[in-house]
């Protein structure tokens, strides 16, 4: 890829988070997925393509959680006259505030892996009077 290219990439790539586009630059796939909220947890799906379980890693940081897995074949995406090989697949998210940490999970389940992040439940009531 090109110098220009690479910048171009790197720009578009911070600016969107890191998770729209596949990275050219270090030959990864950017899954689908999904976050959506629900009352007691988030949910996080994610559509690992050409994954095999015991290859997937769930890995979390600071203020984020990645999933990155090896393929079980190259995957090979052609732009011009240039053909980048693909071993890996790779998202990371910023994880949503809020959450317990401690109590993550992970499930793959028909090719889909899911992982809750449950909302903190220690609350306090209030009582009224």
């Amino acid at each position: 890829m090109s110098d220009f290219g690479s910048i171009i990439e790197k720009q578009m790539n911070s600016f969107f988070g890191n998770t729209l586009f596949d990275d050219f630059i270090h030959k990864e796939l950017v899954p689908l997925s999904h976050l959506k909220e629900r009352h007691a947890s988030w949910i996080l799906e994610v559509d690992p393509p050409l994954v095999d379980k015991k290859n997937i890693e769930v890995s979390l940081s600071d203020d984020h959680i990645t999933v990155k897995a090896k393929l079980t074949k190259t995957y090979c995406i052609s732009r011009g006259s240039t053909v980048t090989e693909f071993d890996y697949f790779k998202k990371t998210i910023k994880l949503p505030s809020g959450i317990n940490t401690k109590q993550i999970s992970a499930n793959f389940k028909n090719g889909i892996l899911k992982i809750t992040m449950p909302k903190p439940s220690d609350g306090k009531k209030i009582s009224i009077e």
